[in-house]
């Protein structure tokens, strides 16, 4: 039945919510109680013996859900997500949600919480958007606890003959804190340890997090950790953790984080949460793991990839899928009214003006990435995302636009209706997969030199007329080269709001050129991070953070999460 319009938030909405207890969502996956571990009543941490009891079944088909470049008028992606999966299950198939975890860091700044919105959200919602099961905890604790361990073998006489100066390792804090960017540690004395320049990412942008979200098993695990490069020595040879001989306390203090995060939606679909790293900063998709064994135990899973199809879809496609040997059977690509106004000059602060002029150039955003998804070779839909204050003449003008160009599109009133308002784009989705042809392809051979990569992407995804690259960066891919490490995917670090690595330069840019201003390797993760513009590893939070509005009553509700 419908929903009326209704103007509670969204925390309020999933307090409210009928949850299920988590042995009830358990048993809809068949799991029996040697599969589990319940972390209350609501959540749970899944074994990884799974894999081995799921091994001859069959993996069902993955559904990437992307966007256009974000706006601060909203995409809703993961709201998307999460009603297309409990569309799907009203429509009779085993559909499981597979998304990433939520930093502190943005649900505290910028944009609150992250579990999805209105009707169609993954709960419990406080939780997922706060500490959840600790699995970012771990991860930072083991980033940090390497960073300890480099300080202390300088401390001890150095015997790996480590330059202070070339330590390449940062220590991480889930938050936003621009004041951590930069600092000096070891002050004090000889007692103090080492004085040297140092400097904090946040966590979801570190490659711990990357490893875990790309790591298959345990073993693998291990096996990436000890692979990370974390600083050089005099004579400029790269240091790892295995010289350290610290893989193994990293991959103990690993080993719970990496079983998958079991919760469910407002509609008691099952929803799998785990990882979540950056894709303007880091590769942008959830746990490996977790999106396989979903496919294990479903017949479909709903998948995300962060930000824009510029990002998370292009490392989704050109790092994930090669790593974790995944072909996806379709893409949704998520647009709104409102940020399409925005990407056709519109200020966020005329949103609710109708303005059919501004929505017309703002399609050209749209327009790319739509070819972005063509040029990989996948079938693919576009979700409108209908907010309840849209106009319709304006959601008519998208739909046409769509229509006149046989580019499948259907509306997505998933905020307000649940899983009702998606059943249209799930029987599409579920047309395109039977009816079109997947001819799925990475962008770039792994044989190709790390420049020509950096160049495909720029040139292909986000539409650039070329690539400088600074003298650092050049110089970084010809020793790159001569480590043996051209071979690795690339991982672009990049605004999300424009298509280029200008932040102000919204709806469809031409005629710019992309500045690589440095490489950084993430040997353990198996990429090479290439930093375009200004992009930072450690954001900082706004004037107004969204943690202004946040507070927890008397009996221990939270308030103004989202």
């Amino acid at each position: 039945m419908t929903k009326e319009v209704t103007h509670k938030s969204d925390i309020e909405i999933a307090q409210e919510a009928s949850m299920k207890r988590i042995e009830e969502i358990a048993a809809q996956l068949n799991l029996t109680e040697e599969d589990w571990e319940p972390y209350g009543r609501y959540k749970a941490k899944l074994s990884l013996d799974l894999f081995d009891k799921l091994k001859t079944a069959s993996e069902g088909k993955v559904v990437l859900v992307t966007s256009i470049n974000p706006t601060p008028a909203g995409e809703g992606k993961s709201t998307v997500t999460v009603g297309l999966g409990q569309a799907l299950n009203r429509l009779g198939e085993k559909a499981i949600i597979a998304l990433r975890e939520p930093s502190l860091g943005p649900s505290m700044g910028l944009k609150g919480g992250a579990a999805g919105g209105g009707y169609s959200q993954v709960i419990p919602m406080e939780d997922i958007n706060l500490h959840f099961t600790g699995d970012i905890h771990a991860i930072t604790t083991a980033n940090n606890a390497l960073a300890a361990f480099i300080d202390n073998h300088i401390h001890r006489g150095n015997e790996l003959k480590i330059d202070p100066r070339r330590i390449v390792w940062k220590r991480v804090i889930d938050m936003n804190d621009r004041a951590l960017r930069n600092i000096v540690i070891g002050l004090g004395g000889p007692i103090q340890g080492v004085p040297r320049e140092d400097g904090f990412d946040i966590t979801v942008a570190s490659e711990v997090m990357a490893i875990f979200c790309l790591a298959r098993d345990l073993k693998d695990l291990k096996k990436k950790l000890s692979r990370m490069v974390v600083a050089y020595t005099y004579d400029n040879q790269p240091v790892t953790v295995s010289d350290l001989k610290v893989e193994g306390a990293l991959t103990l203090l690993l080993k719970d984080a990496l079983r998958p995060n079991l919760v469910q939606t407002l509609e008691n679909t099952p929803a799998i949460i785990h990882g979540g790293p950056f894709a303007n900063i880091a590769h942008g998709c959830n746990s490996i793991i977790a999106t396989k064994l979903a496919s294990k135990l479903g017949d479909f899973v709903v998948t995300e990839a962060g930000f824009g199809a510029d990002l998370g879809a292009e490392k989704f496609l050109n790092i994930k899928s090669r790593y974790g040997e995944l072909k996806p059977s379709a893409v949704v690509i998520v647009a709104t009214a409102r940020a399409l106004k925005m990407h056709g000059g519109v200020d966020k602060t005329q949103l609710s003006v109708e303005n059919i002029a501004a929505l017309a150039k703002g399609m050209a955003n749209l327009e790319k990435h739509i070819e972005t998804i063509q040029a990989f070779g996948l079938p693919f839909v576009v979700g409108l995302n209908r907010f309840v204050s849209d106009h319709d003449e304006e959601v008519q003008h998208i739909l046409n636009w769509c229509r006149e160009r046989n580019i499948p599109v259907e509306i997505a009133d998933v905020w307000l209706k649940g899983g009702e308002g998606g059943e249209d784009l799930a029987r599409t989705v579920l047309n395109i997969i039977e009816t079109q042809s997947n001819a799925f392809e990475p962008l770039y051979t792994l044989d190709q030199p790390l420049e020509e990569k950096i160049i495909t992407i720029a040139e292909k995804v986000y539409g650039a007329a070329g690539v400088q690259f600074s003298q650092k960066a050049l110089a970084q891919l010809r020793e790159f080269e001569q480590q043996g490490w051209s071979s690795l995917p690339v991982c672009m670090a990049k605004t999300q709001y424009s298509l280029s690595d200008d932040p102000k330069k919204l709806g469809r840019p031409t005629e710019f050129v992309i500045s690589i201003r440095e490489l950084k390797a993430s040997i353990g993760a198996g990429f090479i991070v290439a930093l375009t513009g200004d992009v930072m590893t450690m954001p900082g939070l706004p004037k107004s953070p969204a943690a202004l509005n946040m507070d927890v009553t008397e009996d221990g509700k939270a308030v103004g999460l989202f």
